[in-house]
């Protein structure tokens, strides 16, 4: 591994002299960046091929943003940078921290089952920096929507979860296109894995920030043992247990993870589920109702793993377990992050195939005699009809429902703006009124559709 001597970086603690005057850290709401970061900043600033390891949830997407920033250059008024990502989720969440950021470069986001026509007609002013998936990256390419013969910096994030998802093919075409590259940067949270030939990287400046051996000493790990092959009493009572706190459920199928959600509910528990499968509206709902708390329970596939928008969770449930420790690992970093802690749940049939990578002298945990209902949540979710192409956001939203709606400072929860809708946590009990009180109201002079939004429920067949 490469030496690396770290630089004064005095555009974050104050005035950025190339091109900005607008402190970054405050914007993003950070005192100051951590050992990994300064160190990564450092390196993709200096360094031509650079592969960044680094474990989930330790600030690599700003690591290698800042950077970027600095690398930018305002005459050109092209693509420069191109960041590709396994999931859509993923290219969302590195826009959201681009634009908390506060520069006054564009960013365009292009991912499979968005609206190429939107894309096309973003890509007609062109963004600095383009994130998107591979396939979609690829079919823009294809057709010439936008230019690439400016982009010097390429950033493959969560490259082996990309490798992994077999976008081998669309990532060596984008590769083979990108003509005046000068900067390379891989970044995973996984380390031993093969960089293939086509990425053109070879002998890179390697940060290794993975622990040799996982600090998981803020996590701890339970096992439940269920001796029904099918475990969703077990898991039943497993979440009755916990207390009304809220839980990522991991299993590994995508008809699993509906007809677990699909169980759940009927049981009484707020739960909803996220796959791959679904429509990207969907998936953005459920994660949206999880986040504000109008559900408790998110059943997931491996998807949620790493790369989502999603708050620091105390428990986290394997309900299946994966084949691979890399992605158990992944799963429970979920959890106990940073100074919290949290604990992992292994939900475990007593005839079931025991894994390598898991040590099962971990403490047991008896359910059976938690039969007590989680709370209810305290927010529902309402769907506006509009969004930021609208000239709607956050205040508007907050104005309306206050005057209008009737509500007071706490009966309000997260709000997200999308492009064209909107959502808002309401406090459960306040819905009804809310929605009586702006039935026929108009917001910044226009009437929108405004109702408690669809859960996101098993489709029947």
């Amino acid at each position: 591994m490469g030496f690396l001597i770290r630089k004064p970086m005095h555009y974050l603690c104050g005035m950025n002299t190339k091109h900005h005057s607008n402190n970054i850290l405050l914007n993003l709401g950070i005192q100051s960046l951590n050992e990994m970061q300064e160190v990564a900043q450092d390196a993709i600033l200096n360094e031509n091929n650079i592969l960044l390891l680094s474990p989930t949830g330790s600030g690599k997407t700003l690591a290698f943003l800042l950077p970027i920033f600095e690398l930018l250059q305002p005459e050109i008024l092209s693509v420069q940078c191109l960041i590709l990502v396994p999931s859509r989720e993923l290219g969302l969440q590195i826009e959201q921290v681009w634009k908390k950021m506060g520069t006054d470069y564009k960013v365009n986001t292009c991912y499979g089952g968005h609206s190429i026509d939107t894309e096309i007609k973003n890509l007609s002013n062109p963004p600095a920096v383009l994130i998107g998936t591979p396939g979609r990256i690829a079919d823009h390419m294809d057709r010439g929507t936008f230019r690439f013969d400016k982009i010097q910096t390429l950033i493959l994030d969560e490259f082996d979860k990309s490798l992994q998802l077999g976008f081998h093919e669309q990532m060596s075409f984008i590769i083979g296109k990108l003509t005046k590259l000068n900067k390379r940067v891989l970044v995973s949270a996984t380390s031993d894995i093969e960089i293939p030939k086509y990425t053109r990287v070879v002998n890179p400046t390697i940060l290794d920030f993975i622990p040799e051996t996982q600090e998981e000493t803020n996590l701890s790990m339970k096992l439940v043992v269920t001796k029904e092959k099918d475990k969703i009493n077990t898991l039943f009572q497993l979440i009755c247990s916990l207390k009304s706190e809220a839980a990522i459920i991991f299993c590994n199928h995508r008809d699993a993870a509906e007809r677990i959600s699909d169980t759940l509910n009927e049981k009484g528990i707020y739960a909803t589920y996220y796959h791959g499968g679904m429509d990207q509206d969907e998936r953005e709902r459920a994660l949206i109702q999880f986040r504000n708390g109008s559900v408790s329970y998110l059943i997931t596939t491996d998807l949620a793993a790493r790369g989502l928008d999603i708050p620091e969770m105390k428990h986290v449930i394997h309900y299946h377990l994966p084949l691979k420790e890399d992605e158990f690992t992944h799963r429970n970093g979920r959890t106990a992050r940073m100074q919290a802690t949290g604990t992992a749940y292994i939900v475990m049939h007593e005839l079931e195939k025991k894994m390598e990578y898991l040590d099962y002298g971990m403490e047991v945990l008896k359910v059976e005699s938690a039969i007590t209902l989680p709370k209810p949540p305290e927010f529902q979710t309402i769907y506006i009809s509009g969004g930021k192409k609208n000239k709607l956001n956050k205040i508007d939203i907050v104005g309306f429902f206050s005057q209008k709606g009737k509500l007071e400072k706490g009966d309000l929860g997260l709000i997200e703006v999308k492009d064209f809708i909107s959502f808002a946590a309401v406090k459960y009990n306040k819905v009804k009124d809310l929605l009586q009180n702006v039935r026929d109201e108009k917001m910044k002079g226009k009437k929108f559709k405004i109702e408690v939004a669809r859960k996101v429920i098993k489709k029947e067949e």
